[in-house]
């Protein structure tokens, strides 16, 4: 039941990261109904990193494990951006279209960054809370 609670305050918590970076960036842009499109992609990146961290938790060795998705999850994202950015780079005629795009490439790409790494640390925080000692004091073997 642990593992469920540390879930979905995790979602919570996350979810309210990402949706504040991603207000502040459309804030800071100037944006208007294109941000749409971003709210939606950091609920969509909310659910997906709660599921993989709840599977992690579930694990024989969940601390290794939660690690191991956050580690990935950063990576495989950060590529996705980055190729991303290589595609409206290089598909735009010119560089001054490319620079209208990325705004919102910003604004898709650091909410879920923030959601990622949020949900992370607070996964491994609870996790770390959890692991019970050896013996009656808790004293390690």
């Amino acid at each position: 039941m642990r593992i469920v609670f540390t879930s979905l305050f995790a979602f919570v918590l996350s979810g309210f990261a990402g949706g504040l970076v991603a207000q502040q960036l459309a804030v800071i842009t100037g944006a208007t109904d294109e941000y749409i499109l971003v709210f939606m992609l950091v609920v969509l990146t909310t659910v997906i990193v709660t599921i993989l961290f709840f599977v992690a938790q579930l694990m024989t060795e969940p601390l290794t494990a939660v690690s191991k998705v956050g580690k990935w999850t950063l990576i495989a994202f950060t590529v996705l951006l980055v190729a991303l950015v290589a595609v409206i780079a290089f598909w735009e005629e010119s560089p001054a279209a490319a620079k209208e795009d990325m705004p919102i490439v910003a604004g898709v790409g650091l909410p879920s960054l923030a959601t990622i790494i949020v949900q992370w640390l607070f996964v491994r925080w609870r996790l770390k809370r959890s692991s019970a000692g050896f013996g009656r004091g808790g004293a390690r073997a």
